[in-house]
């Protein structure tokens, strides 16, 4: 079976998937009555939470992670 037979046969949900591990994003929070900005993975699982949006997209690109818009 060649490569483009391969991607063919791909699920939905598979093809949804990929990259995902590559991609976050960042959203304002209050913590303990702070204003802070989460790190979300593309799944929306919170990965963290930093003070300053400008820290939040520095971590983001430390770790290897896209920063992507969600509007």
């Amino acid at each position: 079976m060649t490569s483009i037979e391969r991607l063919r046969q791909i699920s939905l949900a598979d093809l949804a998937a990929l990259g995902l591990q590559g991609v976050a994003y960042i959203k304002p929070v209050v913590i303990d009555e702070a204003a802070a900005y989460a790190v979300f993975a593309a799944d929306g699982t919170q990965i963290g939470a930093l003070p300053t949006r400008e820290a939040a997209l520095a971590a983001m690109r430390e770790n290897g992670l896209e920063p992507v818009s969600i509007h």
